[in-house]
């Protein structure tokens, strides 16, 4: 007995983990992503290089964030979610300390790239929660756990514009080293497996992986989350730039002014917990849509009618939050319940398509914008996205209903 308690301790945590565990795994993410937006410009001004080109800091790291999720769903399906989780924990913490002593961009935007190893992060909360809870309770679960998620990217860009301010653009990322070391003692002394991981040949995982695609239904969820997360993505590429080049923000004040967004993020998430198990996944879906396209609608409204202050850019962002937190969790929850046995493949495929979705939109919006439009392309693509997402949203609402009545 007690060579057993000595072994289960030097092999880490053997339970499930907790729900606080998940919403920490889930933030890592969203941190790397977001706590070094308030610096960019100060990074394009201290590397000699273009506002273009500084964009790639954020455009890269969810560039390579949605190809790692194509693997890591597999790879979790396969080997189990502990050892991925743990495995990209290091590669992260590798990444992380190569940004901070990168000499010039391309060695930054290679550590970045390694950084984005902390999708598995992202992509398997989600998973792991479909492992423990069955369908309308999951997306509840995910709702509540991306309600709390969402105090960390609110004061996370608080903290970087703080941070950059004070000791420069580099100490954003020990930040991001401290929390790299943390996550990764989380997870091994925390995350205990959850899958039962399947040996099949790799062949056989591949067209299990690829038998996805031919599942009509998870293509509406797929679509409805990357449409509705693309005025999101959009906005963040091209924020920075209209916050201090257009408005005048400092650093400090543009990461305050982020907070906005997630406040209303985490409200929608927080409809999402307390109502998708009562009035279903794809009513929810549909309603955070409409929020999401009043917000961009409104938003193109204020910035077209008045001179451009702070407050047009980011109070209808709220909305935006809200709707993002209201379908994003559901359709994500819908996604992986399509095919259960294959919930880590489905995150991972879903979140390709949403974060790269979103990094084709981040860098539309960077490259059309300027002083002279005063960043309205911007405002645009944000509108069409959320319509369409709503669109998809509807179409899946209506067929819910039918499918309900036979």
């Amino acid at each position: 007995m007690a060579e057993h308690k000595k072994r289960t301790k030097l092999s880490g945590a053997v339970t499930p983990p907790k729900i606080g565990t998940l919403v920490l795994l889930a933030g890592s993410s969203v941190m790397a992503m977001n706590i070094s937006l308030p610096v960019l410009p100060e990074i394009g001004r201290a590397m000699g290089t273009s506002q273009a080109t500084v964009q790639y800091v954020l455009t890269i790291f969810l560039m390579a964030t949605a190809v790692i999720q194509l693997f890591v769903g597999p790879l979790a399906d396969r080997f189990g979610r502990r050892p991925v989780l743990l495995v990209t924990s290091v590669v992260f913490i590798v990444g992380t300390l190569i940004c901070m002593v990168a000499p010039n961009i391309e060695t930054l935007l290679f550590g970045r790239v390694l950084q984005a190893s902390s999708a598995a992060c992202m992509a398997l909360s989600r998973a792991i929660i479909r492992d423990l809870f069955d369908r309308s309770i999951a997306a509840s679960m995910i709702g509540y756990v991306t309600m709390a998620m969402t105090i960390l990217p609110m004061v996370t860009p608080m903290i970087g514009g703080y941070v950059g301010e004070q000791f420069g653009w580099r100490s954003t990322f020990t930040v991001l080293l401290v929390v790299g070391i943390l996550i990764l003692l989380l997870v091994y002394w925390d995350v205990g497996e959850t899958h039962t991981p399947v040996r099949n040949p790799i062949s056989e995982q591949i067209a299990d992986y690829f038998s996805l695609l031919r599942e009509p239904e998870i293509w509406g969820y797929f679509m409805c989350s990357t449409l509705a997360s693309g005025a999101y993505f959009a906005f963040l590429g091209g924020a920075p730039f209209v916050g201090q080049q257009i408005i005048g923000l400092t650093a400090s004040s543009l990461g305050m002014y982020f907070g906005l967004l997630a406040i209303g993020y985490m409200f929608g998430n927080f409809l999402s917990g307390r109502f998708s198990e009562r009035i279903g996944i794809e009513p929810m879906m549909f309603w955070g849509g409409v929020l999401g396209t009043l917000g961009t609608g409104l938003t193109i409204v204020l910035m077209a009618s008045f001179a451009p202050i702070a407050e047009f850019l980011f109070a209808p962002m709220m909305l935006v939050g809200m709707g993002n937190g209201m379908t994003l969790p559901n359709a994500n929850a819908g996604a992986v319940s399509v095919r259960p046995e294959l919930a880590g493949s489905a995150a991972g495929l879903g979140g390709f398509l949403q974060i790269g979705g979103g990094a084709v939109l981040a860098v539309m919006a960077g490259s059309l914008i300027t002083v002279e439009n005063l960043a309205m392309p911007l405002y645009y693509i944000m509108f069409i996205t959320s319509l369409g997402g709503c669109a998809i949203a509807a179409w899946m609402y209506m067929r819910a209903k039918r499918l309900r009545k036979n």
